[in-house]
């Protein structure tokens, strides 16, 4: 599964590819990037229903995403999250600044 981006009114949905690593990782963050700075994004939900890895590429992706919503206002949270990947997303501390809800 490849990862992608797209819009639904003010929220910024990326649905997170099976492997979220370097490579997978600089792509979504630069369609990410470039659909918040033209479009009133209030909102940036996570898919994570068809991943199975993520690594701290992800989790930087991530948290760029999260401080860019958070500036203007908005929230992000991460849904259809599987053992695993919830278990780096708590080591991370990401559990801590956004809501997680799992598979």
């Amino acid at each position: 599964m490849k990862g992608s981006v797209q819009v639904r009114n003010q929220s910024l949905i990326i649905h997170v590819p099976k492997e979220l690593d370097h490579h997978s990782a600089l792509p979504i963050r630069r369609q990410a990037d470039d659909i918040m700075m033209h479009q009133n994004i209030r909102e940036v939900v996570m898919d994570f229903s068809g991943t199975d890895f993520m690594d701290s590429s992800g989790i930087g992706m991530m948290m760029g995403r999260y401080r860019a919503v958070q500036r203007n206002g908005g929230h992000m949270r991460a849904e259809h999250v599987n053992d695993r990947v919830k278990k780096i997303l708590d080591m991370a501390g990401i559990g801590k600044l956004i809501e997680i809800s799992k598979a």
